[in-house]
């Protein structure tokens, strides 16, 4: 057997070697377990479509004819594993059970399909490829695999979609949660899917079997992200999405309320002892409770919890006994805001008040004091200080 080496195989082969070995890690990495076991099966199911394409290109299907119907087709598989991948991400207490087993139905029976074949006598699978896989099955298969694809595609950029509009009423610290990565690799496979469709039209209505096969590339491409940004993802343990139900709408403000230690002036304004929310005069909707309004506030202002730079909305509920559902419902509608933006609200008037102190000036760079006011990144303190002030924290001139 000879084996011709071109760039094209090098590249075909780096791209084997770098996915078995991210799938590897994947499997056996500490934190995210099951979404990462997902992500490497998904992994390596791209990689057997690559290897493929590597044999052709290799021309090792034609120098040893009982390599054909080798059984390394798990394309259905595609769609069903990138969307458990994204659902048990988002939701980490999530758990696999009897009745997700149906999304492995179609590959089950594409695996039992070619692991029959890959035993069965040449003649059998010549008589099989002339009479049933290239008429029918093939079709069946690649273009199976590209509406499955597109279903759960669309099913993973819409669950990721509703997860990114949750997370700022329940996370402060946001930069390693937003998934900005996950969100490419759902693109990569959109345009993937594009050019499949681009290849079923060749060869549905041009006949051009496999002369137009960008698909292993482009699919070799999403491998390389795979393994490449898929181990950095940063630890999901904490991130339980369960989208709130609907809330009911709150009856219409009966009079004009101040908000628990308002006062004029802006949004938040600096005292001498502690950052006060001094919002300018609100209405608050009579559903509101004011008793739990006021826990929350003393939570956050006199009890300073903005200063945890991981605050969630699960520990501020564990800390003052109220509900999630509850501390959601009164933080968008009592204070007008989402969780994120309240906490970093504080977090702001709280480096304001620093600066404002040439004592901790000398004593602490700009980045010290954004740290001991509860960031924990530089690159998440610019952007929301900037976000608050319309400045940069390097530009902002204390009053």
């Amino acid at each position: 057997m000879q084996l011709t080496i071109t760039p094209a195989i090098v590249l075909l082969f780096a791209v084997l070697a770098q996915a078995v070995f991210a799938a590897g890690l994947l499997w056996f990495a500490p934190h995210n377990q099951l979404p990462n076991r997902f992500l490497a099966l998904l992994l390596l199911a791209i990689a057997l479509w690559v290897l493929d394409g590597l044999w052709r290109a290799a021309g090792l299907y034609g120098q040893n004819a009982n390599w054909y119907f080798t059984p390394i087709y798990y394309s259905l598989a595609f769609g069903p594993l990138l969307y458990f991948y994204v659902q048990s991400l988002v939701s980490q207490p999530f758990q696999l059970r009897r009745r997700h087993l149906w999304h492995f139905v179609p590959v089950l029976v594409q695996a039992v399909l070619y692991w029959w074949l890959r035993f069965e006598p040449y003649q059998t699978r010549l008589w099989f490829w002339e009479q049933v896989h290239q008429p029918y099955t093939y079709r069946i298969e690649f273009i199976g695999t590209w509406v499955s694809l597109i279903i759960y595609l669309g099913l993973s950029l819409q669950l990721l979609r509703h997860y990114r509009r949750w997370l700022p009423d329940n996370f402060s610290e946001l930069s390693q949660l937003r998934l900005k990565w996950l969100r490419v690799l759902l693109l990569a496979l959109g345009v993937v899917s594009v050019q499949w469709l681009v290849e079923v039209v060749l060869r549905e209505f041009f006949h051009l079997y496999y002369a137009y096969d960008y698909s292993t590339w482009l699919l070799g491409g999403v491998v390389l992200l795979i393994g490449v940004v898929g181990l950095r993802q940063a630890d999901m343990r904490a991130v339980h999405f369960a989208p709130l139900q609907a809330v009911e709408k709150a009856p219409q403000p009966v009079g004009e309320t101040l908000l628990p230690g308002e006062a004029s002036g802006g949004l938040f304004c600096a005292s001498s002892d502690a950052v006060a929310v001094a919002p300018t005069v609100r209405q608050v909707p009579a559903a509101v409770d004011a008793a739990v309004l006021e826990r929350i506030r003393q939570a956050l202002e006199d009890e300073q919890l903005y200063l945890n730079p991981t605050l969630t909305l699960a520990e501020l509920s564990a800390h003052t006994g109220l509900a999630p559902r509850l501390i959601s419902f009164t933080v968008n509608n009592g204070f007008g805001q989402s969780f994120n933006d309240l906490v970093n609200g504080y977090r702001v008037e709280a480096v304001k008040r620093r600066l404002a102190n040439p004592a901790d000036v000398a004593r602490l760079t700009l980045l010290g004091i954004a740290f001991e006011c509860g960031f924990n990144s530089k690159t998440t303190f610019n952007r929301i200080f900037k976000q608050f002030t319309g400045v940069a924290p390097s530009e902002f001139a204390p009053q």
